[in-house]
């Protein structure tokens, strides 16, 4: 689903080679580059195995929103995954340039690259790309979501760490072809389930359930990524609103007998679960719109 069009605004390219230092060539440590022509080999590892990492940062009006923490988490990926740790300084850095560079747009998806590189090299690669975001709000009104099993165990993480669980990498393959098996079942969406039954997260998203006055969601312990869209609403629910947050492990029935779901990431930001596979949630469309205005860096 794209909302891009011959007359939405071109995407705009930043190349990193500064990521982990400055470039040996002594030039910049970053520099916008032609979106419309190649610049990634094909002997690049994230072409060739999908060796490298990513996160995607949403920005509104012109303003992104966690910046510090999507960085912070690439480093994470980027150590489990050994990885040359990034320099966050020149990343934040670009990110505000692509930005800038981009015509201004009500809702901007910027997506940092990191990769192992050219094979044989022995340096990474990194660029970001920022694009008008995709038309989300369908998702936002409401969505009818298809429960998949993972075949992991919540004790996958601790138990078999070369699995990667909780790292947001670029291989991507699966989680996609969990989308399509969403659509083909009649769904929007997936909420994951682990083999030993408790709910996890989505494809590209984060669970939020709620339980009277209080929201919770799956603990990174479990093998999710760690979400950063859900800890701004946590933030935001007991400093703002007094209400009592947590994570713990929910079953299907958990969710489905909630007084609510969500499934959230930085640029779809929060998409209520109308439907669970054949059980339909309530939903509060008031709240919904209150949690978007925060995703996007209000009050």
């Amino acid at each position: 689903m794209s909302a891009t069009s011959p007359s939405a605004p071109a995407p705009v390219l930043v190349l990193v080679p500064g990521v982990t230092g400055a470039p040996a060539d002594g030039g910049a440590a970053f520099h916008v580059a032609d979106a419309t022509v190649p610049q990634l080999s094909v002997t690049d590892l994230v072409a060739t195995r999908g060796d490298g990492i990513f996160e995607t940062i949403g920005a509104f009006d012109g303003t992104p929103v966690n910046v510090g923490p999507h960085l912070a988490r690439l480093a994470r990926s980027a150590e489990m995954v050994d990885l040359p740790a990034p320099d966050l300084g020149v990343l934040a850095d670009a990110v505000d340039a692509v930005i800038a560079a981009h015509e201004p747009v009500a809702e901007l998806s910027v997506r940092v690259m990191y990769t192992r590189g050219i094979e044989g090299a022995g340096e990474p690669t990194c660029w970001i790309h920022a694009r008008v975001s995709d038309d989300w709000s369908p998702y936002r009104a409401g969505m009818k979501v298809a429960a998949l099993d993972r075949g992991l165990p919540t004790s996958a993480p601790a138990t078999s760490p070369w699995l990667l669980a909780g790292a947001k990498t670029l291989s991507y393959a699966v989680n996609m072809a969990a989308v399509r098996e969403a659509k083909r079942r009649g769904a929007a969406d997936v909420l994951f389930v682990s083999s030993d039954g408790y709910a996890l997260e989505g494809p590209t998203s984060t669970l939020l359930v709620r339980r009277g006055d209080t929201f919770l969601t799956t603990p990174v312990s479990a093998g999710v990524l760690a979400g950063t869209s859900v800890q701004t609403l946590f933030a935001w629910l007991r400093e703002q609103q007094g209400l009592a947050t947590g994570e713990e492990l929910m079953t299907l029935d958990d969710v489905a007998a909630s007084d609510g779901a969500w499934l959230l990431s930085s640029t779809r930001l929060a998409a209520p679960i109308a439907q669970l596979d054949d059980r339909e949630l309530p939903t509060d469309p008031e709240l919904t719109a209150r949690f978007e205005r925060v995703l996007k860096g209000g009050i």
